[in-house]
């Protein structure tokens, strides 16, 4: 028997002072989630409590972050979920150019989460699927992960 395939709701940039500012569609998604990842630019630390109170969350920090979030989160992550190997990273400088630095960052990750770029991006560079939720007010991403990886940008 297959295990059930693991559905993750993807943010970044929120760049909110709390939990109440990212746009409700958003909130009421990730409610129904089995893990929140949230790619960095919380802003402040109500932001990532908050999320705390809809599920379990895994988050760095990102450079609009406040010092207390950059103390408490890591600049990147590699962790597994259903199987498939997971890197999480805010990403800096320019937007062009954005995926082959936040590609060459993990080098055995099945997927790549990023943000910084307030630009969505869904698609494969070098075997890794390269996953940008865009900016929260936009729009967020739902991934799932059983024998396949299955990936979409919403809209908000």
């Amino acid at each position: 028997m297959q295990p059930a395939p693991v559905t993750i709701g993807v943010i970044s940039d929120t760049h909110a002072r709390a939990l109440g500012d990212i746009p409700a569609p958003v909130l009421t998604a990730l409610a129904g989630v089995d893990l929140i990842v949230h790619a960095g630019d919380f802003t402040e630390r109500a932001v990532l409590e908050g999320l705390r109170t809809l599920g379990e969350v895994k988050a760095v920090c990102g450079n609009m972050d406040s010092a207390e979030l950059k103390g408490m989160l890591p600049r990147q992550d590699l962790f597994v979920v259903g199987g498939k190997r997971v890197g999480l990273i805010h990403g800096s400088g320019a937007p062009w150019g954005i995926t082959n630095r936040v590609r060459d960052a993990f080098h055995d990750a099945d997927i790549i989460i990023f943000g910084h770029s307030h630009q969505a991006c869904n698609r494969f560079l070098r075997g890794s699927l390269l996953f940008n939720p865009g900016r929260a007010r936009d729009s967020f991403g739902i991934l799932e992960i059983g024998d396949e990886i299955k990936a979409e940008i919403m809209p908000v």
